[in-house]
């Protein structure tokens, strides 16, 4: 048996986003996507981000969210959305597991995670 291919997939970075130390983990499993994203070296709230199917639109995709442990608040879902629309996009659909453990989730700094985001690209 060669060890070319790990059985699951996993990337990681650090960037300083607004002056604070970001941790990014990047896990492929074969049935989601799992994304960690911490200025705490937590996991933090956890939530599941899937297509929904139900959208009429098909060229809109939609996506639900949902807090599964931690805080639920709306920030935490508009967080989620912005952050992990994208990776089920490019993953075919797949479903997103995010953790977030966040001490700035302004806009501009959600905007740079998700670029560093593209860059822990594992699936």
């Amino acid at each position: 048996m060669s060890a070319a291919e790990p059985i699951i997939r996993s990337k990681q970075a650090v960037k300083e986003i607004n002056g604070v130390s970001t941790q990014f983990v990047c896990t492929e499993f074969s049935n989601y996507i799992f994304v960690v994203l911490t200025q705490y070296g937590k996991i933090g709230t956890l939530i599941s981000i899937t297509p929904d199917s139900r959208s009429s639109d098909v060229s809109i995709p939609a996506f639900s969210t949902r807090v599964l442990l931690g805080k639920d608040e709306p920030l935490t879902h508009v967080c989620a959305k912005n952050l992990a629309t994208f990776v089920s996009q490019e993953a075919g659909n797949r479903p997103v597991l995010l953790g977030l453990a966040l001490k700035d989730s302004s806009i501009d700094s959600i905007k740079e995670m998700k670029e560093v985001l593209k860059t822990c690209k594992v699936w």
